[in-house]
């Protein structure tokens, strides 16, 4: 890595005009930094600029209401997350941040959530006029992007286009919505908005409202902080993809720290498949060189193992 992140204009791959050279871009920066920039996106600043409205409101809307959507009633990762609620690095305090966390928008009877499947639960929805609407035509079009970011990884890897298609498309995907307040100043030892961690999933979509934070660890051990760009998102691969391609991919560690003096916003839409998806090692990524890493597991029972590491209320058994 060599201590900046890619920029990749991405318009040629949604619009299908030039998907191999775009692949191959984004395939060098999955390799490589695990981390890029993507523009040429398709998704209007416009209904950026309203999600992060429409999470102020949700932020700085009363208590009650907030509790009412609080995580703690839901087993299936939904709700809202109380500051000091999640601990990303275990060797660190509480993260200084707050999140609601949306998931796949199901009916209640939905066959699935019927039948118990792992992480088919029902989204839980403040008491705020037009925010449920909003929160989904965000992820509907987050959701459409990271699959043409699929699109790139299987070509890149030598497989069909549409291969990943098919294990994403009721996927356990969540739209986590995240306000960091300006950093304390008497924190605990270590305590910053996000403890050092990788993503779990496929692939993160981020979007940030103006003030950076996001730092990312270079492959020498040296911290790399990520400027916000208009108009584009920060892209990083997660430990699934990084299990599924035999580790040719890369899942970096992270970390977000807020020392602007005043509150952040972000929002990432983490892409995880199916929860019967089997994510085993690709057939492309494997050679009597480079055996299988890894035995093959579902999506949801990898998610649920690291599920389990991260919320204080999990790890009490509830």
């Amino acid at each position: 890595m060599d201590n900046e992140i890619p920029i990749i204009d991405v318009s040629d791959l949604v619009s299908d005009h030039d998907a191999a050279r775009v692949a191959s871009e984004i395939g060098a920066a999955c390799r490589g930094a695990g981390f890029f920039y993507v523009t040429g996106h398709g998704i209007p600043a416009t209904v950026t600029a309203r999600l992060f409205s429409e999470a102020r409101r949700f932020f700085t809307a009363p208590s009650e209401i907030k509790g009412a959507a609080a995580i703690t009633q839901s087993p299936h990762n939904r709700g809202y997350v109380g500051m000091g609620e999640e601990v990303l690095d275990p060797d660190m305090p509480a993260d200084l941040k707050e999140a609601y966390n949306i998931g796949l928008e199901i009916a209640a009877d939905d066959h699935e959530f019927l039948a118990g499947v792992p992480f088919r639960g029902l989204n839980l929805w403040p008491d705020l006029p037009d925010w449920r609407e909003n929160m989904l035509d965000y992820y509907d079009r987050s959701w459409s992007l990271g699959m043409t970011l699929h699109r790139a990884f299987a070509i890149d890897l030598g497989l069909p286009e549409s291969y990943f298609t098919p294990m994403f498309d009721r996927p356990m995907a969540t739209l986590r919505l995240l306000r960091y307040p300006p950093q304390i100043e008497n924190p605990e030892p270590g305590q910053i908005g996000a403890g050092t961690h990788t993503d779990y999933g496929n692939v993160t979509i981020l979007a940030v409202d103006g003030v950076a934070g996001l730092e990312v660890q270079a492959r020498d051990g040296t911290w790399v902080a990520a400027p916000c760009i208009d108009d584009a998102f920060v892209c990083n691969i997660g430990d699934c993809l990084m299990r599924w391609s035999n580790d040719i991919y890369v899942s970096t560690p992270h970390r977000v720290t807020n020392a602007a003096g005043r509150e952040r916003y972000s929002a990432a839409f983490f892409l995880d498949p199916n929860p019967d998806a089997r994510v085993a090692c690709l057939p492309t990524c494997q050679s009597p060189d480079r055996p299988p890493r890894y035995p093959p597991i579902t999506g949801a029972d990898y998610l649920k193992s690291r599920l389990d590491a991260t919320y204080v209320h999990r790890s009490h058994g509830g």
